[in-house]
């Protein structure tokens, strides 16, 4: 009796632990958003932002939970890439796209002359990451960087970009009830980063304001901009989904359109390869599913997000538009797929070799691709990055 008196009693106070520390715990989570921000404020002040601006910007601001828990559904990263573009391409989006195509014709035709970057993927862009404008995004853009840049999250990333949106608000280019975006605090119909607004977008329209929420002119004029700024080559395209001749030997993984076509690549749909430029092999999923020669056009997409499953879905989203076909290849649907302890443990594995993954959380992203590419070049296999159970019994 006295042994489970004593048990009953420990049991009592751990619970009275818990509860009081549950209780305390929002307590000090806004007491450390709050020092976070006193430190923000002395910062934006030794950078010129005016006290007045900072009053308007941070007043009152309380830490958004829901923000920080959207860092860990991403889908680009974890959803298969087909499942990626189904979505991407549905809902009207092909349709409602080449619909806007034909009424912006003349100024898409002038922004593609100016800058040298296809109206497809410009337009590609646009559907991806607003619906054309549907949905922009309806979070406060100074508490979501807020949020996420108090609990450092991608470093100081998110600190950065906060100052900068305050220099926005400080300078007048935006009004403070105006500043509205996506949970990451990117704003405008192709959902800019305070950052990238501030290098690239652009005054189309000759009104004396950039205006990425609702001038159609300054959206695609500041997209084309930040594309050609990143290294875009006109008259190149993004890439081309190609067939491999039987017993193709990964020799040449990369290199210009005519070698390829020497070694047998011809395009999927049996037009000829494009008579110039580099490209390389890219497995979006197994050797079984599509395959593609992509140029540095595709990486230039890839600065917008980098994810080569938003860099396809941007991509063929423009071509749909323009009146391209769907993929000739079909999807490895069926294949057994990594849950996200296997990729996590599969991302481990790959660092202990000296390949450089980042943070193993799950996320498969280029450098995991890279990696296991390289791995299955060292083995004598198809090197086509696919994160699989096979790759990670054979890691082990």
């Amino acid at each position: 009796m006295p042994c489970l008196f004593a048990l009953r009693r420990f049991f009592l106070s751990a619970l009275l632990i818990l509860i009081i520390g549950c209780a305390l715990a929002p307590r000090a989570q806004a007491q450390n958003f709050d020092r976070f921000l006193g430190e923000v404020r002395q910062e934006a002040l030794g950078r010129g932002i005016k006290p007045q601006t900072l009053d308007r910007a941070l007043g009152g601001l309380e830490i958004d939970a829901g923000v920080i828990a959207l860092t860990q559904k991403q889908g680009e990263f974890v959803k298969p890439v087909w499942d990626y573009l189904n979505s991407a391409l549905g809902g009207g989006r092909i349709d409602k796209g080449k619909a806007l195509a034909q009424a912006h014709a003349p100024l898409l035709a002038k922004i593609e002359q100016k800058y040298g970057v296809d109206r497809g993927v410009l337009l590609g862009i646009w559907g991806m990451e607003s619906n054309f404008g549907g949905f922009s995004g309806d979070k406060d853009v100074i508490r979501s960087l807020a949020s996420l840049a108090s609990v450092q999250y991608r470093g100081r990333f998110f600190r950065d970009e906060l100052l900068i949106a305050l220099t926005i608000l400080d300078k007048g280019l935006a009004p403070r009830e105006g500043l509205k975006g996506s949970w990451a605090g990117a704003m405008g119909q192709t959902q800019f980063m305070p950052s990238s607004f501030m290098a690239w977008a652009v005054d189309e329209d000759g009104d004396g304001r950039r205006n990425i929420w609702s001038s159609v002119p300054d959206i695609m004029g500041s997209t084309a901009h930040f594309l050609q700024g990143h290294g875009w080559i006109r008259g190149l395209p993004w890439g081309v989904e190609v067939s491999l001749p039987p017993r193709y030997a990964y020799k040449l993984m990369q290199g210009d359109f005519t070698a390829f076509s020497k070694a047998g690549v011809k395009r999927a749909d049996g037009r000829p390869l494009p008579p110039h430029g580099q490209a390389r092999l890219f497995f979006p999923a197994n050797a079984q599913g599509p395959v593609f020669l992509v140029t540095a056009n595709f990486d230039v997409i890839r600065q917008y997000n980098a994810s080569d499953s938003y860099a396809l879905a941007v991509a063929h989203l423009g071509e749909r538009i323009r009146g391209g076909k769907p993929f000739v290849g079909s999807w490895p649907t069926n294949e057994p797929q990594l849950d996200q302890e296997g990729r996590i443990e599969l991302q481990k594995r790959l660092a202990a070799q000296g390949y450089d993954v980042g943070e193993p959380d799950g996320r498969i992203g280029s450098k995991t691709r890279a990696a296991i590419r390289q791995e299955q070049l060292n083995r004598g296999q198809i090197p086509d990055g696919w994160p699989s159970p096979a790759v990670l019994q054979m890691l082990r």
